[in-house]
């Protein structure tokens, strides 16, 4: 299935894309596709539905981040090979986990916001995964079990906020507008495998980043095991795993993104994305 949230922000209704991409309005059977859909009993429920038996939802609307009320948004660093050797990073031996703010998420197509003091805007394509189960401690060979579907996400960064304000990284990564998520979400029926997903990044329209899952340092199996060891993850969760080379921090000389850059990007069998980079607007 491909499960979806629409309409305006804040009010987004749940949706799926049936057989001939239609979407559907799913707000008759579930209130959100939230914690409780997302449960392997949820999930089935809606699996049993017909979606030609669904309203239609008009074309065009506008799509919001496919997983509502987001209680933990965590995040993995440095896990393609050839992305930290360009930001010239230690190969890790561990997972680098860290937490961008739930805050941070936004529609697929939302304007990316540059905060007021931003210096080194920066784009990061990755696959994410959404928990479906709860996790603690859970072995390698099972993790995959508790994994509801899969999406495409953002990981916009500020680099100066992450690298040269001290402390933890969440600083350049949590801003609102952050964390685009969507189009939709894929459920793991869907992906052959997700060790074999190609991303890939453009802005304004020149190519930027291009790899695969395939080169992940951590696999998905083992980032969820791993994570799991130090916190329990709970139906709703968002894992994003990490990007391939291409990022602004990289390039020679380093670039960033200024107001009115559009990034476009997207992963097969998860959609794609488009954003603007707007200026931040005083509150007032």
């Amino acid at each position: 299935m491909k499960l979806l949230r629409y309409g305006a922000p804040g009010s987004e209704r749940p949706g799926l894309i049936d057989a001939r991409g239609i979407i559907r309005d799913l707000s008759g059977i579930v209130a959100d596709i939230d914690r409780l859909t997302l449960t392997r009993k949820g999930l089935a429920e809606l699996r049993a539905l017909d979606p030609s038996a669904l309203p239609v939802v008009e074309q065009g609307v506008r799509l919001g981040p496919p997983v509502a009320h987001v209680r933990h948004f965590i995040a993995v660093g440095l896990n393609y090979t050839d992305h930290a050797l360009e930001t010239d990073t230690p190969i890790p031996a561990e997972p680098v986990i860290f937490s961008k703010a739930p805050s941070c998420i936004v529609g697929p197509d939302d304007d990316i916001v540059m905060p007021r003091d931003s210096q080194r805007l920066d784009w990061e394509v990755e696959v994410a995964v959404v928990i479906g189960d709860h996790a603690f401690e859970i072995p390698e060979e099972h993790s995959l079990s508790v994994v509801a579907g899969y999406l495409l996400c953002h990981d916009v960064s500020e680099r100066e906020f992450q690298i040269h304000r001290g402390g933890q990284w969440i600083k350049g990564k949590s801003a609102p507008s952050f964390g685009p998520l969507g189009p939709w979400l894929v459920t793991p029926d869907e992906i052959m495998d997700p060790q074999n997903i190609k991303l890939w990044l453009s802005v304004n329209g020149e190519q930027r980043q291009s790899g695969s899952t395939a080169k992940m340092i951590f696999p998905f199996k083992h980032l969820i095991s791993y994570i799991s060891k130090f916190m329990a993850l709970e139906p709703g969760d968002v894992i994003t795993t990490g990007t391939p080379h291409g990022v602004g921090l990289g390039m020679k000389p380093p670039t960033f993104l200024k107001v009115g850059d559009v990034v476009e990007l997207g992963a097969d069998g998860l959609g794609r994305q488009r954003q603007t980079v707007v200026k931040h607007l005083a509150a007032g």
